[in-house]
């Protein structure tokens, strides 16, 4: 098994036809098949069902198609570093952002990779918390911005920031005043939470309220804007960051009231795979973010505490 099988593979995968998939790696289609089927010799397995309108992934495709993605970017990568050596910063990086996270530094991020680093090509993705950390597992962003990640072999998480969480809501449902609320009164009120899927703990830091909110909950969101819909239309309240809801509080469509008894925090980290060698362009993005992360926190654009 070499490079080559591995991208010749990767194409037929994709294009789920051997003449489409010829076409895109420019080779003719009676050598894409004969790579196929070498492969398949290799692994002593069939790595595609072949039906009459194409080729259609067996299990045993299927995770040779993320093995195969993993090491042809890490081929590519320490392919760029041995050329680059401590020169410029360039080729591609994909960063992964929970919503927050794009939402105070995004644009700053993209700004400042155009202005300063041209030959960097970034690619952005912003999801809820528990699907970026999907993203980053399966290796499809190199870095990730995730609140309270699983303690995982493989991760290697460092803590940036902490940030206090408040329940948020109408006045009609939480009270037309600023002050806190008890966890206990909280619990009663008709919450709607986010669903953060791998990253369970992404709401808060302890587990113990967080169960008990969960279980209260009346509804989960796996959307932003439709949490910002349905708080603007008093079909509950939530748990959220003054950052999260920072528009609609603004204009005073929401109030949020400090969570007490116990206070809730969750705290947010950047995270890598332990398995991919960090690159120069990562070194270089991992500093950005911390720097970004830090301005904002410090002009109180961003209501939080430092932690780097």
């Amino acid at each position: 098994m070499d490079s080559r099988q591995l991208r010749y593979f990767i194409a037929v995968y994709e294009q789920r036809n051997l003449s489409r998939a010829a076409d895109q790696v420019n080779v003719a289609q009676s050598a894409l098949s004969h790579h196929i089927a070498n492969l398949e010799a290799e692994f002593a397995t069939p790595l595609f069902e072949r039906k009459p309108r194409g080729m259609e992934p067996t299990a045993a495709g299927e995770r040779l198609y993320e093995h195969a993605r993993i090491i042809l970017r890490a081929m590519a990568a320490a392919e760029r570093e041995i050329k680059e050596g401590g020169g410029a910063i360039a080729g591609d990086i994909s960063i992964g952002m929970a919503n927050s996270g794009m939402k105070a530094i995004g644009v700053p991020l993209m700004r400042t990779v155009l202005t300063k680093y041209p030959n960097l090509k970034l690619s952005l993705t912003e999801s809820l918390s528990g699907a970026t950390l999907l993203h980053l597992m399966s290796s499809e962003v190199d870095l990730a911005l995730v609140y309270n990640p699983p303690s995982e072999k493989d991760l290697i998480a460092e803590p940036v920031l902490e940030e206090q969480m408040f329940c948020v809501g109408t006045e009609t449902l939480i009270g037309k005043t600023k002050a806190p609320i008890r966890l206990e009164e909280v619990a009663r009120l008709p919450l709607i939470l986010l669903r953060q899927g791998l990253s369970a703990r992404a709401l808060l830091d302890d587990p113990v309220p967080l169960k008990r909110l969960e279980a209260n909950a009346i509804m989960h969101l796996n959307s932003t804007s439709g949490m910002i819909g349905a708080l603007t239309a008093s079909l509950g309240c939530t748990i959220a960051t003054t950052h999260f809801v920072s528009e609609p509080l603004k204009a005073g469509k929401l109030v949020a009231r400090e969570v007490i008894d116990p206070q809730l925090t969750r705290t947010l980290y950047l995270c890598r795979l332990r398995n991919r060698p960090m690159t120069y362009a990562m070194e270089e993005m991992c500093r950005l973010i911390r720097a970004l992360i830090a301005e904002q926190v410090g002009r109180g654009a961003w209501e939080a505490t430092l932690l780097i």
